[in-house]
């Protein structure tokens, strides 16, 4: 008899992209529970623990995942094929996940909301509606700000990230290069790596540094759709470095 699963989620949280597309490749039927922003803290530690507060989380069975690495690792365990971690370079996409997860993917959260700051009309299109007018960027200010307060981002934070930026597109091409990621079937690692850079290129500023990469191929082959965009010239002269 399959497992019951049961996905707990928060729509634009791009682990959670990396998930659902996994379970997707896998052919698993499972719920999805959309969370509310904020609120979902203190859910999440119901279902998975104090401390685990982040999505996404898992229940298998009624048995709690927590995390978008060890929720891959289970679904690999509860469907094996096709696989996630393809043997031959299994250690090697083990790696690249765990790089993606712990290096690039707070990048994901830190830019958008980043240049959000300086574009508070632009929240309106990742609920794939129209800028807001301004009693809607009223309220997307103070939303905002509340998310800089939450994820700790800072201007000297984020300019530092922002130099550091092309370093980490490179590390992606070297993987692909590599034949780690890119292949013609996903591994956990193009899950991992393409779901943020597929956040990131809704960002103007840093559509040049990623275009034409490796990133930007794999997360537009595995995440076409994601909205949201927030326009180029919304961070400060002078903190994203020029293209490669």
């Amino acid at each position: 008899m399959p497992a019951s699963l049961t996905l707990h989620a928060l729509p634009p949280s791009h682990p959670c992209l990396a998930v659902a597309k996994a379970l997707e490749i896998k052919g698993l039927d499972y719920e999805r529970v959309d969370l509310t922003p904020g609120a979902h803290r203190d859910e999440m530690a119901s279902i998975y623990g104090e401390g685990n507060v982040t999505v996404p989380g898992l229940l298998v069975d009624g048995e709690p995942v927590h995390g978008s690495r060890p929720i891959m690792a289970r679904l690999e365990e509860l469907e094996p094929e096709p696989t996630l971690f393809p043997a031959p370079i299994a250690d090697a996409v083990r790696e690249a996940e765990r790089w993606g997860d712990e290096e690039l993917q707070d990048l994901g959260r830190r830019f958008p909301w980043g240049a959000m700051h300086f574009r508070p009309e632009a929240l309106g299109t990742f609920g794939g509606g129209e800028p807001l007018d301004p009693a809607g960027t009223d309220f997307a200010m103070r939303f905002v700000h509340g998310s800089w307060k939450y994820h700790g981002i800072s201007c000297e934070l984020l300019a530092a990230d922002l130099a550091a930026f092309p370093a980490k597109v490179e590390h992606v091409e070297e993987l692909a290069s590599e034949g780690v990621i890119g292949g013609a079937e996903p591994n956990a690692a193009d899950l991992q790596i393409g779901s943020t850079i597929r956040i990131l290129l809704t960002i103007g500023d840093l559509e040049p540094i990623l275009a034409g990469s490796a990133g930007e191929r794999i997360a537009l082959t595995h995440f076409p759709d994601y909205p949201g965009h927030v326009p180029a010239g919304a961070f400060p002269a002078g903190w994203v470095p020029a293209a490669a």
